[in-house]
């Protein structure tokens, strides 16, 4: 009785199963999102810090498109004034609610897409603003807002105060 070509022979499967077993592993690492060299753990999503007034509900709709990203929230309602004069913020680029997250200020309703961005590029600078609250920005996109759109720039802030146009929203 012969074997089909694609038969193992005996002598092949223990070797087969300790690759099938190495393979496993890996693919289950992979899956957990553990792949990383050695056993480090992920880190956990960055913690940006709120201070905002308790009534907002804009603020309230800002958080929780960050947090949608990704993004932890530690919320302080206590106002921002305080707050984006300790951090550095000019008074004439705020808004709303000041954050902090990676050494970086958050002013307004600045999209969690250049957030991450920030944190990832990790440019020389204060922060970013979206000074005001246009709508149609996140928090400000709400369903009382009819679907309207003002266009926007989410600006980079120096140290110095100046700034540059870090994404625009037409």
């Amino acid at each position: 009785m012969t074997m089909p070509e694609n038969t193992l022979r005996p002598e092949q499967l223990p070797a087969r199963r300790t690759l099938l077993s190495a393979g496993s592993a890996l693919l289950v690492s992979l899956l957990a999102g553990t792949a990383h060299a050695g056993s480090r753990e992920a880190a956990p999503p960055p913690l940006l810090e709120v201070w905002k007034d308790p009534d907002c509900g804009c603020c309230n709709d800002w958080i929780r498109h960050v947090e949608a990203s990704g993004l932890r929230t530690r919320v302080h309602d206590t106002g921002n004034l305080q707050a984006r004069d300790r951090l550095g913020m000019p008074r004439r680029l705020g808004s709303c609610h000041t954050a902090q997250v990676g050494g970086y200020v958050i002013e307004g309703h600045v999209p969690a897409r250049e957030i991450h961005r920030l944190l990832r590029e990790r440019p020389k600078a204060l922060g970013l603003t979206v000074p005001g609250m246009p709508i149609g920005s996140p928090g400000m996109d709400g369903p009382e807002y009819g679907g309207r759109r003002q266009p926007y720039e989410v600006l980079l802030v120096a140290a110095d105060g100046s700034t540059r146009v870090y994404q625009p929203y037409p």
